[in-house]
């Protein structure tokens, strides 16, 4: 995008001229080779598969010449992604410890880190780095785990705001076994949610990620069929729970949660790492179950959504080696899918983002293909052969601009 005004568009409105792409359905990608979108306080307000109408858009909500852009030859605007599972505070673990199994590897690494979440300067060093981090590899929107502090929470808060990513942010909350120097009582884990969400509110948590949890959730909870039953009797499973992982999951437990209508967050990354299991992402859709895709760093070495979107693809085709000739693998489409529109459904945000309708909030990429980072683009591409290589090869140097809610925070 040709021009240095455009940093302040989102207190204008403004239009973008040039290639689009985003999902309305999970198969296949909506792709306008050069097409037209408009944006007004942060909402979209007009999407064209041409800009034949640009002249009358434009006299129609006052947008100035100077704030319509033509995106160059090698660029595309895509829909921001959605990372629906990640844990803040175990950003400086990513890339250790993964010779361990999950909860060996909680023990060792993740525990102690999270004890130094009492330190609020070193909260603020390290939630400074990952918003960032995840803002830079296009993530508008993200749903993030912290401690069980209190105050350096509510700054993860506040720093999410200053950055100006869309986030859900929770405290969590353990009370059984916990290390030492790391835990709180029931009635201080109730005590300091109820004045956390005050300010912050969100429903999300784990279920089935590794054989070991899920034989610990079972000695504990003998009164319960399975683990999703686990929840479902502590009425925590509505249409905005979001379960991380969800490896080993019996078909009972699918039906219960689709009849629920929660969500699974799909951590590729995490679940090879960690040894934990590949879970089948094919069957969670089959049941009717919502499914976004989530980095969960530090248990997945990368804060790329672009890492899970490969990851899934790569689990979903080893998984289909089993499987026959009747399996179908995840297709790109498809996890650009479940990296966009797909996380928002499983947020509960799909009425306000995810793609590019009329009406929701102007969250998108500007990515550029032009010999850039690990890319050499050495033929002459249409737009989703440009989109195909983006996702199986670029990387965060080649999203020029990230939008949230109309403001460039990137």
């Amino acid at each position: 995008m040709s021009g240095d005004a455009h940093k302040e568009v989102h207190n204008k409105p403004f239009i973008i001229v040039g290639p689009i792409v985003h999902s309305e359905e999970i198969t296949k990608l909506k792709v306008f080779d050069g097409g037209l979108i408009a944006a007004v306080n942060g909402k979209i307000v007009a999407v064209e598969e041409t800009p034949k109408n640009l002249a009358r858009i434009q006299k129609k909500y006052s947008v100035t010449d100077g704030c319509v852009y033509h995106l160059d030859k090698g660029q595309f605007l895509m829909p921001g992604l959605i990372d629906t599972h990640i844990h803040a505070p175990q950003y400086p673990n990513a890339g250790l410890g993964y010779d361990m199994q999950l909860l060996d590897w909680l023990k060792t690494y993740t525990f102690p880190l999270e004890k130094k979440y009492s330190d609020l300067s070193f909260a603020a060093k390290v939630y400074e780095a990952i918003v960032k981090r995840t803002l830079a590899n296009g993530t508008t929107t993200a749903v993030y785990f912290a401690t069980i502090h209190v105050d350096s929470t509510i700054l993860l808060a506040k720093i999410v705001t200053h950055q100006g990513q869309r986030a859900f942010i929770g405290k969590v909350n353990m009370n059984y076994k916990t290390p030492e120097g790391y835990g709180e009582t029931t009635k201080e884990s109730y005590q300091k949610t109820e004045d956390f969400i005050k300010q912050i509110q969100n429903m999300k948590t784990h279920i089935s990620e590794n054989q070991g949890e899920v034989a610990a959730v079972r000695g504990l909870y003998r009164d319960c069929k399975n683990y999703a039953d686990v929840y479902d009797k502590a009425k925590l499973l509505t249409d905005k729970t979001v379960l991380a992982h969800g490896v080993y999951l019996h078909d009972e437990e699918l039906e219960l949660l689709a009849a629920r209508g929660s969500s699974v967050s799909h951590c590729p990354n995490s679940n090879t790492s960690l040894k934990s299991g590949l879970c089948d992402v094919r069957r969670l859709l089959n049941a009717g179950i919502k499914v976004g895709l989530g980095t969960d760093v530090s248990g997945g070495y990368s804060p790329s959504i672009l890492d899970a979107i490969r990851n899934t693809l790569d689990v979903s085709i080893h998984i289909s080696y089993g499987k026959g000739s009747n399996y179908a693998p995840l297709t790109y489409p498809e996890a650009f899918y479940l990296a966009t529109l797909g996380g928002a459904r499983a947020v509960a945000l799909d009425d306000t983002i995810g793609n590019f309708k009329v009406g929701k909030d102007f969250d998108a990429l500007i990515v550029n293909m032009k010999n850039l980072g690990p890319i050499d683009i050495l033929g002459e591409y249409d737009t989703e052969a440009l989109v195909q290589k983006f996702l199986y090869t670029g990387d965060d140097r080649n999203i020029s601009k990230v939008y949230v809610a109309g403001r460039q925070v990137k």
